[in-house]
């Protein structure tokens, strides 16, 4: 079975997610306990090895104090990138 994951994806998100977190001034145990998410997922998230439910992406946004819309605004920006990024290295 062929994976759904889009590497650009991932790699974007971990930088936005971790951008973002040390902007607010948090270490990724303290998202964890504003967020209700294991510090551990936190990481994987941040070294893009995993990615959100739609669950967790609520909560990660609950403990940046972000509303999701801005945060998946800043991400696509990111993804643009990132794809562009890729195909000027192909």
């Amino acid at each position: 079975m062929r994976s759904t994951q889009d590497p650009a994806l991932l790699k974007a998100f971990a930088a936005e997610l971790k951008a973002r977190r040390a902007v607010r001034g948090l270490n990724q145990e303290e998202l964890g306990f504003a967020s209700g998410l294991n510090r551990t997922f936190i990481a994987k998230l941040e070294t893009a090895t995993t990615s959100p439910s739609l669950t967790s992406l609520i909560f990660l946004c609950n403990g940046l104090e972000v509303d999701p819309s801005e945060l998946m605004s800043s991400l696509m920006k990111r993804y643009k990138k990132e794809l562009r990024t890729r195909s000027a290295a192909e």
